[in-house]
């Protein structure tokens, strides 16, 4: 018995000719026995199908015995989602799930004409897909009756409540009858979903699909090291490494989005950008870019994080490290889904390598510490490539074979290879330089059952490169521009100055802070590298340089009060402590005035206690 006979026939029909040959496991788990006429609880993973599964989950109550849907003039069948994008990808996978079983499917999501979404009502769809606003606004004017509702779905229930539409969800929730089937799916069971299911289900049957498989076993995970000032190249460099159908870059705001989008359009990418402050219709046309290639890179904000499925989404790339691991797993989410694998790529600078480490041990996921790729290595690849075209094994045609053979007598087979390698190299933008890495790599794991998850152990003593206590054995010294006068403190100058030359915090030894300037150590290893980043970057503030000591010795901090060594004579004698005599503070203005002495009198009524 397979799976088709456990559904309806249209929809088994639309399946069939969509590809399908085998269902997820969240979809087989909505057409069991116990889920059939019961509410749900489904938790499952980004990626796994939900939308097919609660559109078979639906199909019982809709169809019953019948083949296809009659004409209503109220909706059966409403779904809520969080954002815009989700409800119009929802309302695209039920189009073609129903199709042979003859559903209208209307769809109210904030951003679009509200008069054409009451002609649609009007027309009397039997699925609904909304946004909790617009669809909370529809009932209450009166343009959506939802008297003759048989199903209710809320898709990413714990997304909408995150973003704060309880109270549109329990507006339209009370309001639709209560003989009716609700269907919930979250990515996890949190309290609040709980909470939800409790009030406004009945006996739901909780499906968990999550705990089969670890989270994302379908992508690999890489931690790309990189120069700070050298992020931008890194992102060209692994988008022409991975050369992906389809790609989507994340960055943390929206003046990111921008800057990026057009840097990589000016390198020859064909890329679109998807933030909060496009509109609805800026947004809807990047995605069907994206869908039918005139696009094959998507720069986005979080606003795509959840819902967005492109086709043949191979590559996500972070150029700014998420905040956490929910928003980690959210984002590389994107590709990987349903079965295909993907590759997610971190963009990680050296000063924020111990970050990305605890990021991926607090998500459980496996990844790989490496040096961004580049100009050898995109250039192998694409020879690689090359010489894997389809269309180098396709014998020559008929009507080419006598031009083929013009070609061979006029060029000869070198310079005709010669001349197709360097077509194919052109079509393709350059790579970019990029400093030499200098930091191990290393592969991350995930805690193995029963640890903590997340923690990131600190290394043994002795794994430090020369260190004693706080210093080297044999550091070298360099001098940066900024001391007490200017507020410098060693929490953020050690920050700067990793950042400018491209080290961790593990390459700087001892900070001594002078009046004018501040001398730190730099391990023996790195301070030649070191002092070259400086030279050719700068250091990356206005108005700050750093110097090498000469020598390599710490010269004594240029005006510093404090002395590092009094081997040329005696200490000062220290200043007598205890209170100045009452003449010195007459004489500075603080001992007591003379004259004759205030009382006190208290006011009348008052009690002088």
């Amino acid at each position: 018995m397979s799976f088709f006979d456990s559904m309806a026939p249209a929809l088994a029909s639309a399946l069939t000719e969509r590809g399908y040959d085998k269902l997820t496991a969240v979809q087989m788990a909505v057409l069991g026995e116990d889920a059939r006429d019961a509410d749900l609880l489904v938790s499952a993973q980004t990626g796994s199908g939900k939308t097919v599964a609660f559109g078979l989950a639906m199909a019982p109550v809709l169809l019953g015995d019948a083949q296809v849907l009659g004409e209503v003039s109220v909706p059966m069948a409403l779904v809520i989602a969080p954002t815009r994008e989700l409800a119009m990808q929802v309302q695209r996978e039920l189009q073609w799930l129903y199709a042979k079983a003859g559903a209208r499917i209307a769809s109210c999501v904030g951003g679009m004409d509200m008069r054409q979404e009451r002609r649609a009502l009007a027309d009397g769809p039997h699925i609904v897909v909304g946004t909790p606003g617009r669809l909370r606004d529809h009932i209450t004017r009166g343009s959506l009756d939802i008297s003759g509702l048989r199903v209710v779905v809320l898709d990413e229930a714990d997304e909408m409540l995150d973003l704060g539409f309880r109270e549109d969800l329990e507006f339209i929730l009370a309001a639709a009858p209560q003989e009716r089937r609700t269907f919930l799916f979250s990515a996890t069971f949190a309290r609040p979903i709980v909470q939800l299911a409790r009030r406004f289900q009945r006996d739901a049957v909780r499906l968990s699909t999550v705990a089969e498989s670890q989270p994302h076993e379908d992508i690999d995970y890489r931690l790309l090291m990189v120069a700070p000032t050298e992020r931008e190249n890194a992102i060209i460099n692994a988008l022409l490494y991975y050369d992906a159908q389809n790609a989507l870059v994340f960055c943390g705001t929206r003046d990111a989005v921008r800057h990026l989008t057009s840097r990589l359009a000016n390198r020859g990418f064909r890329v679109v950008a998807l933030s909060g402050e496009l509109t609805q219709a800026e947004r809807t046309n990047a995605l069907q870019a994206m869908r039918d290639g005139r696009a094959r890179v998507c720069v986005a904000t979080d606003v795509a994080a959840r819902g967005i499925d492109l086709p043949n989404l191979d590559l996500v790339i972070h150029a700014d490290l998420p905040t956490n691991p929910e928003s980690l797993l959210h984002r590389s989410g994107r590709t990987g889904r349903a079965g295909r694998k993907g590759v997610c790529a971190l963009i990680v600078p050296y000063f924020r390598r111990a970050a990305a480490r605890r990021l991926m041990q607090l998500a459980k996921l496996d990844a790989t510490m490496e040096p961004a790729p580049g100009p050898a290595e995109i250039t192998a690849r694409a020879q690689a490539q090359i010489l894997a075209d389809e269309s180098l094994f396709a014998a020559p045609q008929e009507d080419e074979t006598e031009f083929v053979g013009k070609l061979l007598a006029s060029y000869g087979a070198e310079q005709i290879a010669a001349a197709f390698l360097r077509q194919q190299m052109a079509a393709r933008p350059a790579p970019e330089e990029l400093s030499e890495a200098r930091e191990e790599t290393q592969a991350i794991t995930r805690p193995e059952r029963g640890e903590r998850g997340g923690r990131y152990e600190r290394p043994e003593r002795g794994e430090r490169p020369e260190r004693s206590g706080n210093r080297f054995e044999n550091g070298i010294w360099f001098r940066v521009s900024l001391g007490r006068k200017h507020r410098a403190e060693p929490r953020w100058l050690l920050p700067m100055i990793c950042k400018a030359g491209h080290v961790t915090k593990a390459a700087v030894g001892s900070i001594k802070v002078g009046d004018t300037t501040t001398d730190f150590e730099i391990s023996t290893a790195l301070a030649d590298a070191f002092e070259a980043t400086i030279a050719a970057n700068g250091t990356g503030e206005k108005g700050v340089t750093i110097t090498r000591a000469e020598g390599g010795n710490r010269p004594a901090p240029a005006g510093s009060r404090r002395p590092d060594s009094f081997k040329d004579g005696p200490k000062p004698a220290r200043k007598p402590r205890g209170r100045p005599d009452n003449a010195f503070r007459a004489t500075e203005g603080a001992g007591p005035k003379p004259g004759k002495k205030k009382s006190y009198k208290p006011k009348p009524g008052r009690d002088p206690r």
